[in-house]
């Protein structure tokens, strides 16, 4: 599954930096996770770094896009070879 920010978010800015692929950015009211390009760091690290920055635990799994690990480590080759 790709991530997605909850409206807890406080835009406290630590996460963005922390993304390998890009998928991270500014939206209206709060960070957003673009799902195109979120691969909860497979083919980065073991864990989603964003999860493991935010200091309050508003990043979740995006039940809207549920992916298994293959798929995301498809994207992962998928952006990679794109850039």
């Amino acid at each position: 599954m790709a991530l997605m920010m909850t409206d807890e978010c406080i835009n406290c800015d630590v996460c963005e930096p922390e993304c390998p692929n890009g998928a991270i950015s500014q939206g209206d009211s709060t960070y957003v996770i673009n799902p195109d390009l979120c691969t909860e760091c497979v083919g980065h690290y073991e864990t989603s770094q964003c999860v493991e920055v935010c200091p309050v635990d508003c990043i979740i799994k995006d039940p809207k896009h549920n992916e298994t690990e293959e798929e995301l480590r498809a994207k992962y080759e998928r952006i990679s070879n794109a850039g």
